[in-house]
């Protein structure tokens, strides 16, 4: 994609700091997150798992990436998210770093962080001391928030309903866009306060939990009002939007992998599937959508860490493009798969769940189309 006037080209290769990144967290995952331990977590009580959330975001440090060492992060940048979050997308990984580590942080971000207020949390949520999640509806797309089902009064006391928030069951901070007094404001509240419920749902992909936040006056400490609170939702969907496509990206890049490996092990009429030049064909033209929706991915990843004017084109045309992708990759994986494929034994399942709920996640491939249209002027027929 060519850059406005006067912006640098993007780079779309892997710097040796973010493969060493990726070194660590593939060799993490590949010890503590194994299909089958996923498998096992799933039949648990538990929203994620602690364990490896604590080694990701303690040990390696993923959790303050998008946080200025000033601050208490790491002050890498969206570039080294969007690997984590490849690696995580390779893992289908029970962790909330889509919905603390990149939303939360970057709504925080938004907000004046030399207030006290906004600093203390910013720094819980990086250093992985607490888990945090932006109490908006997970199909919210950037630019889409509309008027907050959530209302405050003078004291900060906020009363309403926010319908299924990503991680909110394993949130010890909300971060709550409500109507204030004077107008949109964005509030935080403990997950543990009175006056907050959180009503567990079950979704589809069950490695990523959703939740009816509810609230009946519950105490909120305000971080920003007016324009300021409503651009600090909208960057912290816009980043999601952009960094959930390297999820989908590493999604993608594992089932054809694991599909390229079974059909050359399962043998028919004597011979390898994957010989067969029907299947040749449909893993082809698989490998060539994961060799785009690499370069879309990587594409918005860069223009988030640049703050280039395009990044909502990039992140738009990532969105529409990785999301189908994803989906269509782990169907194909669970049909070429044959039977093993449709048993809750093996992990094709969970990849097809997650890619499908991935698909909705911060606006589904037809709003970002139309969101694609509108930012270049593009009108429909």
């Amino acid at each position: 994609m060519t850059r406005t006037t006067g912006t640098p080209e993007p780079d779309l290769l892997y710097s040796a700091e973010e493969d060493a990144l990726r070194a660590a967290v593939r060799a993490l995952l590949a010890d503590r997150c194994a299909p089958a331990t996923v498998l096992a977590g799933l039949e648990t009580a538990r929203p994620h798992d602690p364990e490896l959330w604590r080694a990701l975001a303690v040990e390696i440090g993923a959790a303050g990436l998008l946080v200025p060492e000033k601050l208490g992060g790491q002050g890498a940048g969206p570039r080294e998210a969007a690997v984590v979050l490849e690696e995580l997308g390779r893992a289908v990984a029970p962790v909330p770093y889509l919905t603390s580590a990149v939303l939360a942080v970057t709504a925080l971000l938004g907000c004046d962080t030399d207030r006290a207020e906004v600093a203390g949390p910013l720094a819980a949520l990086a250093e992985g001391r607490t888990v945090g999640a932006l109490a908006v509806p997970l199909p919210t797309a950037p630019g889409g928030t509309g008027a907050p089902t959530v209302r405050a009064d003078a004291v900060g006391a906020l009363t309403g309903r926010i319908t299924s928030v990503a991680g909110a069951a394993g949130a010890g901070l909300l971060l709550v866009p409500a109507e204030g007094p004077d107008g949109p404001a964005l509030y935080a509240v403990d997950a543990a306060a009175d006056g907050v419920r959180t009503e567990p749902l079950t979704p589809l992909d069950l490695t990523r939990p959703l939740g009816h936040v509810a609230l009946d006056r519950a105490p909120g400490r305000l971080l920003a009002r007016g324009e300021r609170a409503r651009a600090a939702v909208d960057r912290a969907l816009l980043t999601g939007a952009g960094l959930l496509a390297s999820e989908q990206l590493g999604l993608a890049e594992w089932c054809l992998t694991d599909t390229v490996r079974y059909t050359g092990e399962r043998t028919q009429f004597g011979r390898p599937i994957g010989s067969f030049q029907a299947l040749k064909h449909r893993m082809a033209a698989l490998w060539l959508d994961v060799a785009s929706a690499r370069a879309a991915a990587r594409n918005a990843a860069d223009a988030l860490a640049g703050d280039h004017p395009d990044a909502p084109v990039a992140v738009a045309v990532a969105q529409a493009y990785c999301a189908p992708v994803a989906v269509r990759t782990a169907e194909e994986c669970v049909q070429l798969h044959g039977g093993i494929g449709m048993t809750w034994e093996h992990p094709a399942h969970l990849f097809l769940k997650r890619a499908k709920a991935d698909e909705l996640a911060l606006g589904t491939p037809g709003r970002h189309r139309d969101a694609l249209a509108g930012l270049v002027g593009l009108a429909a027929p």
